[in-house]
């Protein structure tokens, strides 16, 4: 049976306008601007759904998600963050090679392609983890290469000069993308001694992003922007948190921010301490407000999530003790739209970077457009005031530095492959993603 969307406000390609969209199995059939031509269409053979007063928008893309399986399952794993994903409009999601055992052989990549087959509820993508040993990156796969030129979660420390002048090399020859961490490890190794002579074993969170500085982030960023154009590997920088690292980005050096570094800043320790632990750290107030500004400009090409569930329990401490990683993945899409309601961001810039961008720079076939042909992964949300409760959290950890916070849109429908997977609260649970590549 069709489904038509019709009285709908549709953000898709930079404009904003009243139409309809017809759908077909699991594809987009046509789009319609201004009122459908209901009385073409025998009632019969199509669904008709109302969405006077709602914005549609393309399902949302999340390329940097951590959702702990296999090994870490204790916190996190596909069935639940990929529920929450769903009910956040976010209909794919990339999700990062550090787990346990890492994802850096073809056999462990395979191993999780099947895992997201069976387990996740939206469309799912691996990456491919680079270590020290470039034999490992021979794949008859094409997915992209994520690379952590600094140390975080998990042990996948590239470091070796050698090492990663060939990883770049591979992905130039092979049309690879490369995602990189970049953090400058000696430099915070040295700042987190130096921490522990002025503030003790376990420093206070509040001096987080005094080890995890701006010089720590842009050593480390520079150098990759380096070796991007010394042999035209395409390299998107994650998580970019500093002013200072907005120059690189030009050519074929794109950027990524996440949410957190959009809504956070290290003012903000004092009430939410290490919920609001994540590496990079969160910076300035003057940083979070020019990633705002290079996003609204198109400097920072993506948003995404860097969802990364951790137990309270594992929250808590300083420095040393507290895991670095924050929840996020079910509230982005309510957060940008909040921040497109405050002007930081145009809503047609914000549906740029959180849908077409991702899928053109990871080519992406057909999604992340509303197209006639393309799949029919779209989201209607409305507006309507509600404030988040910790029984809304659908992640397996259960909490959210967004908890007591009142948001003014709300995610209503989400269509997965032509079909409704979440509806006003309720998971069709018999539904399954598909491979993005």
């Amino acid at each position: 049976m069709k489904t038509l969307i019709h009285n709908a406000t549709i953000v898709n390609e930079g404009r904003r306008f009243k139409g309809a969209v017809l759908i077909d199995d699991d594809h987009i059939e046509e789009v319609f601007e201004g009122e459908a031509p209901l009385f073409n269409f025998p009632f019969s053979i199509f669904n008709a759904i109302d969405a006077e007063g709602s914005t549609l928008l393309p399902g949302i893309i999340d390329t940097h998600v951590h959702f702990r399986e296999p090994g870490m399952t204790h916190k996190a794993d596909i069935a639940h963050e990929s529920r929450a994903a769903l009910a956040g409009g976010v209909t794919s999601v990339m999700d990062m090679p550090n787990v346990n055992p890492p994802t850096t052989t073809e056999e462990r990549w395979q191993e999780r392609m099947e895992l997201g087959a069976r387990e996740s509820r939206v469309n799912y993508a691996y990456y491919l983890g680079a270590t020290n040993d470039v034999s490992s990156l021979r794949f008859q796969v094409s997915s992209p290469i994520k690379l952590f030129m600094g140390s975080s979660t998990g042990n996948m420390l590239v470091d070796k000069r050698e090492a990663l002048l060939r990883i770049f090399q591979y992905a130039a020859e092979h049309h690879l993308p490369i995602v990189a961490h970049c953090e400058d490890t000696p430099r915070i190794n040295e700042r987190m001694a130096e921490a522990k002579r002025q503030w003790g074993d376990d420093p206070d969170v509040s001096h987080h992003s005094w080890i995890r500085d701006e010089e720590a982030c842009y050593r480390s960023s520079s150098f990759a922007a380096e070796l991007a154009r010394e042999t035209g590997a395409r390299l998107h920088i994650a998580h970019i948190t500093t002013e200072r690292e907005l120059a690189l980005l030009h050519g074929n050096v794109t950027g990524e921010v996440c949410l957190p570094h959009l809504l956070f800043c290290d003012e903000d320790y004092p009430t939410l301490g290490t919920r609001i632990k994540c590496n990079p750290a969160v910076k300035s107030r003057a940083d979070r407000d020019a990633l705002r500004r290079a996003l609204a400009d198109g400097r920072l090409l993506t948003i995404g999530t860097d969802h990364a569930p951790h137990l309270l329990s594992e929250k808590e401490g300083g420095c040393q003790r507290a895991a670095s990683g924050i929840p996020m993945v079910q509230f982005s899409l309510v957060s940008m739209l909040g921040l497109a309601d405050e002007g930081v961001l145009s809503l047609e810039r914000m549906v740029d970077a959180m849908c077409h961008q991702p899928a053109l720079l990871f080519s992406i076939k057909e999604r992340g457009f509303i197209r006639p042909g393309y799949k029919a992964d779209l989201v209607l949300v409305r507006p309507e005031p509600w404030t988040l409760h910790r029984t809304d959290i659908l992640s397996k950890c259960g909490w959210s530095p967004l908890e007591g916070r009142t948001f003014q849109w709300r995610v209503q429908q989400t269509f997965l492959n032509g079909q409704l997977a979440y509806d006003c609260g309720h998971i069709n649970e018999s539904l399954r993603g598909e491979s993005l590549f």
